[in-house]
């Protein structure tokens, strides 16, 4: 255990330890040394120093107290003692370095408990979400300048502190160039192995190496390389670390070996010769390595240090409160019980970005380095030069990876296009978001390459594992630079990643199976009036048919009597008094309802006020009939089984689920309205499962249901669906919420703002309007354009619309068949009783009558009787039966 005055510092803060507001003015960071790592230590100890008496009022707004350990022994037990001990005192992040025995479990602590580790040890290749690599990688640069020499043949000497990440580059390399590398692990060397392994390499003519090893392996492999003689004209030595300076080559630059290597630290930057006057003033006996020039591991402890504070100072200007007062926990707890503030810490920690003794520090969401420069030098007969300057991982590098769509391509978004094969790269796709990411890359002056994202999801967090999948992952974790995506906004992904603003909006719509149309009825011709209102004019006309009966008959000007005119034999008129009877009443009112008049009218101001009211009735009532008639004839009319999302919550027999992985299900999961907690509660107990893990399978689902299956996924995939063949499906009811898709980039991407402004442009412009109507509607399979002559053959009246007026006309002439039947009958029976004759034989003449107009043999006319006499002159009798006879008559 290190004791020093840090003690002092520890006990005194912890006495006024205020805080303002949610914030402590004592911040504890925790401090993890291995052994031999002093000057380490001494950085870690200046920095803090100096960050706690900055002159700069703002600096000062709350100290650092470091609560520190020192492994002397790198094993799995003192790790896990080391860790919870600092984590029992309630640090909020651990500095530390570690080697390959501890880094596992230092690494696995921190993912489990939520606490942050900035660490310069060398970088791991694992997906290790809370630590932070101040360490750059040097496998880009190392590329870069064995092709910059052109070698094809050479010895790649490493050691397994750093992992096999650099050989294995190296390795992928060499296959890709058809390079002979010889790669030989020296982690177990002596002196005397080392001796005997130059000898050999010697009589194999090998004279170019690529040596990756720690510093201290790396010193006693030079000494050797010296005492057998390797260090002379003709050998060439590249040095696969970040301290070329930091390396004793004076006996290498008087042998005339080329040496070559990468400097991180900048001896003259302004900001180094600064801190270079500092560390010089430092008592060595307190502060132990300060007796040579600080390595390029202690400038990184030193930029840590920095790192935390400027966290620090951000989480402070956004008032977040970090309080952990008294015992933090058990760190050995199961389950473990991570800090809840620990996802904040470590976001706000990658998005610092300083200058420090390393050049710029800044961090992608993977807490890897990025936007960094390093110098390669060559050692001269006078010491090291520099010869070029690095720029690695830039944002203004050349090409960016886009991270696109699912690895099952989705319309219109992104599609493999036809003969995707004769092309290459990126003209392999087209859709949507293929254009999309052509318009956003010429505004902003960048070149990108497609790649499809290997799981298909577009971005979960596991909740046990907090490790991000899809899209979202590919951002987090540095595999993208940038997703062009229908990529939903969404709170939990802010927090993780930047969005532009939305370039399409949506909402989560429901998918069922398009219905049958259904047929028009035989009585379709009704449709156009509601049953109510049918009863209602069946009712009013017989209303209106009693209410000018009753007026008639109380109405003195609807009687009348005829006078027998001069001339005549002074019979009186057989014609009615009144000639709206019950019958003739209904007749008149049927007769105006169809608009065919009668050959009677109302005399009385009262009959034709009832008249006039139901002749404006009728006026009305056809018109409106008349004006909805031909849009009932002409559409066939689909019933749809559901309209909401709340008939989908009332009822069991119709199945609905979403997309296993997205935005839609976790709307579900924390929506706090009763419908849509409902909803959830039934499609995570559904058996079998009503989640999809694509979207094309839940459209394939919805098809092949025949209506017991709904889909549940964003407007614009569904109405894009519905316009694509067989045309089976339909988007019903509105849209369950609002909100849209983003161009995403890493948090705290340089490309944030550019991708932004390029997003609002094309917005302005009209460039997203046309790029939708041209995938959505332009490129339809089902709409006007598909099925023009279709729609046009469909406005055209069928038999089915219109049987039901055929049926009533048939049916009213077979009745009036009937009735006349019935009245024929009637009549022959009357007249038998009168005539004394047979109903046959007065059936035949009632018969002969009505085909031939005359019965008997000897000329008779018969006729029927009539409501009055008719006279045809002087030599006329009546006869005492149903006719009258004259014998006149030709």
């Amino acid at each position: 255990m290190r004791i020093s005055c840090d003690q002092f510092l520890l006990i005194f803060s912890g006495f006024w330890g205020l805080t303002m507001g949610a914030f402590p003015s004592s911040v504890q960071i925790g401090g993890l040394f291995i052994r031999n790592t002093d000057q380490e230590y001494t950085a870690f100890r200046l920095a803090i120093f100096l960050h706690n008496t900055s002159p700069n009022s703002s600096e000062a707004l709350f100290t650092l107290v470091p609560h520190v350990d020192n492994i002397e022994t790198a094993n799995s037990f003192a790790v896990t003692n080391a860790f919870c001990s600092q984590y029992s005192r309630g640090v909020f992040a651990i500095f530390g370095l570690y080697d390959k025995r501890s880094v596992h479990t230092l690494t696995s602590f921190c993912g489990a408990l939520h606490i942050s580790l900035i660490t310069p040890s060398f970088p791991t290749e694992g997906e290790s979400q809370f630590t932070l690599q101040l360490r750059p990688s040097i496998r880009g640069a190392l590329l870069s300048l064995l092709d910059h020499y052109d070698w094809n043949k050479f010895v790649f000497l490493y050691d397994t502190d750093r992992g096999y990440s650099i050989l294995q580059a190296i390795m992928e390399k060499a296959g890709q160039n058809s390079w002979q590398v010889s790669a030989i692990c020296v982690e177990n060397f002596d002196d005397a192995a080392y001796r005997r392994l130059l000898e050999d390499l010697d009589r194999r003519q090998e004279k170019k190496f690529v040596i990756d090893l720690e510093a201290e392996r790396l010193t006693n492999m030079l000494e050797q390389i010296v005492s057998v003689g390797k260090h002379v004209k003709g050998y060439h030595y590249i040095m696969a670390n970040l301290g070329f300076k930091d390396i004793n080559l004076e006996r290498f630059m008087h042998g005339g070996a080329n040496v070559t290597g990468f400097q991180l630290v900048d001896f003259s930057n302004p900001m180094v010769i600064k801190l270079m006057q500092r560390w010089n003033k430092l008592d060595q006996r307190e502060y132990p390595g300060s007796d040579s020039p600080p390595k390029y591991t202690s400038a990184l402890t030193y930029d840590g240090v920095m790192v935390m504070a400027e966290a620090f100072r951000n989480l402070r200007r956004q008032k977040v409160d970090l309080s952990r007062r008294g015992n933090a926990g058990d760190c050995l707890a199961n389950p473990a019980a991570p800090w809840n503030q620990g996802i904040d810490m470590e976001r706000t920690l990658k998005q610092v970005r300083l200058q420090g003794l390393t050049g710029n520090v800044q961090f992608d969401h993977y807490g890897r380095r990025v936007n960094y420069t390093m110098d390669v030098f060559e050692l001269k007969n006078n010491g090291p030069r520099r010869v070029r300057k690095l720029l690695l991982h830039s944002a203004h590098l050349p090409v960016f990876h886009l991270t696109a769509l699912t690895v099952s391509v989705e319309g219109p978004y992104v599609m493999l296009k036809k003969n995707w094969e004769l092309y290459e790269g990126n003209d392999q796709y087209e859709g949507y978001c293929v254009d999309l990411a052509s318009e956003i890359a010429k505004h902003i002056g960048i070149k990108y390459k497609i790649s499809i994202v290997p799981d298909g999801k577009y971005g979960a967090r596991d909740p046990e594992t907090k490790i991000w999948n899809g899209m979202v992952g590919e951002l987090v974790y540095g595999k993208a630079e940038i997703a062009v995506a229908p990529l939903t906004i969404t709170l939990v992904r802010e927090e993780v990643i930047d969005f532009s603003k939305p370039f399409m909006s949506l909402g989560i719509s429901i998918m069922i199976k398009k219905p049958q149309k259904s047929k028009p009825g035989v009585f379709s011709f009704l449709d156009p009036l509601a049953y109510e209102i049918w009863m209602c004019i069946v009712f009013a006309y017989i209303g209106v048919s009693v209410v000018l009966f009753l007026v008639s008959r109380f109405s003195p000007y609807e009687w009348h009597t005829e006078e027998p005119e001069e001339g005549t034999d002074g019979l009186p008129s057989d014609q009615p008094p009144n000639e709206f009877g019950i019958f003739n009443s209904l007749w008149f009112s049927l007769g105006a309802f169809m608009q065919q008049g009668c050959d009677i009218s109302p005399r009385s101001l009262s009959g034709r006020i009832v008249g006039g009211v139901w002749w404006f009735f009728t006026l009305i009532i056809i018109s409106s009939y008349t004006a909805n008639l031909a849009a009932f004839l002409t559409v066939e009319r689909m019933v749809s089984p559901i309209e909401s999302a709340e008939d989908l919550a009332k009822q069991t027999d119709i199945a609905y689920g979403t997309l296993d992985s997205g935005s839609t299900k976790e709307f579900f999961r924390r929506s706090k309205i009763a419908v849509y907690e409902k909803m959830w509660g039934y499609m995570k107990s559904a058996e079998p499962t009503v989640f999809t893990k694509t979207t094309a399978e839940g459209v394939v689902r919805v098809r092949k249901s025949k209506g017991k299956y709904a889909f549940l996924l964003e407007s614009t995939m569904n109405e894009y669906t519905e316009q694509r063949k067989p045309c089976d499906t339909m988007k019903v009811g509105g849209n369950l919420d609002s909100k849209g898709y983003g161009v995403a980039t890493p948090k705290g991407s340089l490309l944030r703002t550019p991708v932004n402004l390029a997003v609002l442009k094309l917005s302005e412009s009209g460039v997203l309007d046309k790029l939708k109507n041209k995938w959505w509607y332009d490129k339809g399979e089902c709409g006007p354009t598909a099925s023009g002559s279709k729609d046009k053959s469909s406005q055209a009246l069928s038999l089915s619309n219109v049987a039901g007026v055929f049926y009533i006309l048939v049916g009213g002439l077979g009745l009036a068949m009937l009735v006349a039947l019935i009245e024929f009958c009637y009549k022959s029976r009357n007249e038998a009783k009168r005539m004394k004759l047979t109903f046959t034989e007065a059936m035949r003449n009632k018969a002969r009558l009505s085909i031939t107009g005359s019965v008997g043999e000897n000329g008779r006319v018969l006729t029927p009787d009539c409501p009055k006499a008719v006279h045809s002159g002087p030599s006329l009798r009546q006869s005492s039966g149903l006719a009258l006879v004259s014998s006149e008559l030709p």
